[in-house]
């Protein structure tokens, strides 16, 4: 049984005031049926691991390097976010891969970095809105999953989240329907059948696209869909926390 997953990705947005109250607000989470797990800037992650350190909230970075160390200035390693005492990572975001023109390679090498150092790595897949009206959706994500597949173990796969996320419904306001989400993560469910069935029925595949508590409890019914990449709701605690109890 594939425990809940509920991941709030803050982006670039807050100060160290507004971390700390939305981390004590968090802190009353108290629900042993589903994970919870924060991911914010950079510059507060160590804030962020204090403050969630005696609640059942996790702690990840929004991003790491795709090498180990060396002359990479403005870069951070997997193994210092591990060291900071962070568990979770969050690789391959449509932003990273729009904005700064992160490509399935890149995207693998930050996996394999994340899982040498022990990290929880949430990968996240998806397709633009030209796509899908070319009905281009699953082209796309298999061959952002078929990066992953060619080259990682089955072993490494029990420390890898998918997350869909339709590029089209981020931040947007639009969201997929829960029968458009449901099936794409069928599809990525059938994908992940090429590393092994165990793989296939024990990973844990989150919809990301504009989840709010309006319309979580529906998305998350489905059978397919166990959890949710929470955006810019992630930022108000009384939503994100309806979402997680959704």
């Amino acid at each position: 049984m594939r425990r809940r997953l509920i991941a709030g990705n803050w982006k670039m947005n807050g100060s160290a005031a507004s971390a700390r109250a939305l981390l004590q607000r968090l802190a009353e989470f108290a629900d042993d049926s589903k994970d919870v797990v924060v991911f914010p800037p950079m510059p507060y992650l160590s804030l962020a691991i204090d403050g969630n350190a005696s609640s059942r909230v996790g702690t990840g970075a929004q991003n790491c390097a795709a090498y180990e160390q060396g002359a990479y200035t403005g870069e951070v390693s997997a193994s210092m976010i591990a060291d900071l005492g962070a568990r979770h990572v969050l690789v391959g975001h449509s932003e990273r891969r729009a904005l700064f023109a992160e490509n399935d390679a890149t995207v693998l090498a930050k996996v394999q970095q994340a899982l040498a150092a022990k990290l929880t790595v949430y990968v996240c897949v998806g397709e633009t809105l030209a796509q899908r009206r070319q009905d281009q959706q699953q082209t796309v994500v298999a061959e952002q999953l078929q990066a992953l597949i060619a080259e990682l173990p089955a072993s490494a796969w029990s420390s890898i989240v998918v997350a869909y996320e339709p590029v089209w419904a981020i931040g947007t306001g639009e969201t997929a329907t829960p029968e458009q989400a449901q099936a794409m993560h069928a599809f990525i469910r059938s994908q992940l059948q090429q590393v092994s069935p165990d793989v296939a029925e024990q990973t844990r595949i989150l919809y990301g696209g504009s989840v709010k508590a309006a319309n979580a409890a529906e998305l998350f019914s489905q059978p397919d869909i166990d959890g949710g990449l929470v955006g810019g709701a992630s930022l108000d605690a009384e939503e994100f926390l309806a979402i997680c109890h959704s």
